[in-house]
């Protein structure tokens, strides 16, 4: 059974023998299956439908093969509806329903004019009746009114691809809002008859909100919380159905100068979408995921049950941020991904810093962060879940400063990495994390002079925190534990 991090293709024999290598370079635009007649959009005919195949389905981040025929045919769509407990976080659990056993649901890619043969099953293992609701399909609920399917049993309906574009999917069984705060969505792409401009790598992203009975965080099997759903605050804001599912060993890949094309959604159930890459810029747009594009956008709203073709070149290697530009979803409730892009330098599309000074304009007393109050944590941790839960609170409250290397920034934040200061005095250490730093400080023989602010973390936090820095990046120190870091609390 698939976790909502696995990433494997499915691929069926057929089409692993048929489907053909897809590189090449976003140039001339494809014809368009959609033709302007005075104004309007008149659709182009596609053709005859001819045979019939078996449709190739992926899990994401994998994107399924850009359709080479050139005609419509009878195409045959199996995919299995899945209940399942996963996690949705290091140490957090939840149980998700699934289509195909992937948070998004498996991709779908069709041509306009293909009749869909769309069989969905229901594994006889499951708790609850589910359908499907494709936004690609012209009839009554999409198909939910034809495909209603109990546990242990398969629903056949069929539909004609009338309008090319990329198109929501999710579950429209009451309550219709729970089924897709679970993961019960995905996207569905239909090409025009002359099919995409080629381009060297595609990915499918998107994004949901879950809510959670525990907070942000907390561990353990976590029930859904109708209760927050309503007050449409939820817990966390992901992409692909989980904290961390596309970064780091998970993280999306590009070389210079290759285009990238990123097919992207949102299931909701409730929150608007602002889908940004840092660091670059999408050169077509396709918003709603309609045939009309943008160019030269820097971040689309993608509403709720919506999606979004975004396109660009990378131009220089690094690592560029995908984010929800509503910014505490990214780095407080999981909205953030990597692309990851490996080559030469072109330093003047990009120089890198060639100066470094300090600016400390808003002041130079310790900042105070506000809290989020009291959260319930184990009585002990051991050593290994210290490390997990550290290394994703660094990345939420630490990583901008002393980056990912724990390097830091030179002559402005001090490194983490083989830091004298950090590990000598491990009370010391957890004073700074907990009531924050300002003045000169000297570590490994340099003199740093900026602002820690007080983050108002967790005392559990605190902990996680500085077990995971205290050993990572060749640093050796023993756990810090709850009993540590309230003492030097209490102490203060």
């Amino acid at each position: 059974m698939n976790s909502p991090r696995k990433t494997t293709a499915r691929l069926s024999t057929v089409a692993l023998l048929t489907a053909a290598t897809f590189l090449g370079s976003c140039s001339e635009p494809a014809p368009s299956a959609i033709a302007a007649t005075n104004g309007a959009q008149t659709q182009v005919d596609p053709g005859p439908v001819v045979g019939a195949e078996l449709a190739v389905l992926t899990s994401p981040p994998m994107v399924p093969p850009p359709i080479t025929r050139d005609h419509a045919t009878k195409l045959i769509v199996n995919l299995e509806v899945r209940e399942f407990i996963g996690e949705i976080a290091d140490g957090v659990e939840y149980t998700f329903w699934t289509f195909g056993g992937s948070v998004p649901g498996s991709f779908i890619r069709t041509r306009v004019g293909d009749v869909v043969e769309f069989n969905l099953s229901n594994a006889a293992d499951n708790k609850m009746p589910h359908n499907i609701d494709l936004h690609a399909v012209t009839g009554p609920g999409g198909g939910a009114a034809s495909s209603f399917t109990a546990p242990g049993h398969t629903s056949q309906f069929s539909f004609k691809v009338l309008n090319p574009g990329l198109y929501a999917y999710h579950c429209a069984t009451a309550p219709v809002g729970m089924h897709i705060a679970n993961g019960m969505y995905g996207l569905i792409l239909v090409e025009p008859a002359g099919g995409l401009p080629p381009v060297d790598k595609e990915y499918y992203v998107m994004q949901g909100d879950f809510y959670t009975e525990g907070g942000y965080g907390e561990a353990g099997l976590q029930p859904f919380s109708m209760a927050k759903a309503l007050t449409e605050i939820p817990d966390y804001v992901v992409f692909n159905g989980r904290v961390g599912s596309l970064v780091g060993d998970n993280a999306l890949t590009a070389e210079v100068g290759e285009t990238v094309r990123m097919f992207v959604g949102n299931g909701g159930p409730n929150l608007v979408s602002s889908f940004h890459v840092i660091g670059e810029i999408f050169d077509s747009l396709y918003p709603e995921g309609g045939n009309l594009p943008n160019h030269n956008v820097q971040t689309t709203l993608i509403p709720s049950g919506g999606a979004a073709i975004a396109e660009f070149k990378v131009e220089v290697p690094g690592t560029f941020i995908l984010v929800d530009h509503s910014i505490f979803r990214a780095f407080n409730k999981g909205a953030l991904g990597m692309l990851t892009v490996t080559g030469d330098e072109d330093l003047v599309v990009y120089s890198g810093k060639q100066d470094d000074r300090i600016y400390l304009a808003e002041g130079g007393a310790v900042q105070s962060m506000p809290g989020s109050g009291a959260v319930s944590v184990p009585a002990t941790r051991t050593h290994d879940e210290r490390m997990a839960l550290g290394e994703r609170g660094y990345v939420a409250n630490c990583l901008a400063c002393h980056q990912s290397t724990g390097l830091g920034i030179p002559a402005a934040f001090p490194p983490l990495a083989g830091s004298d200061f950090l590990m000598a005095d491990k009370a010391r250490s957890i004073g700074v994390v907990l009531n924050g730093l300002t003045g000169a400080v000297t570590v490994n023989g340099t003199k740093f002079d900026s602002i820690m602010p007080m983050l108002n973390l967790a005392d559990d936090d605190v902990a996680n925190i500085l077990t995971y820095v205290r050993n990572t990046w060749g640093n050796e120190g023993e756990m810090v534990n709850l009993e540590e870091v309230r003492a030097v609390r209490a102490a203060k």
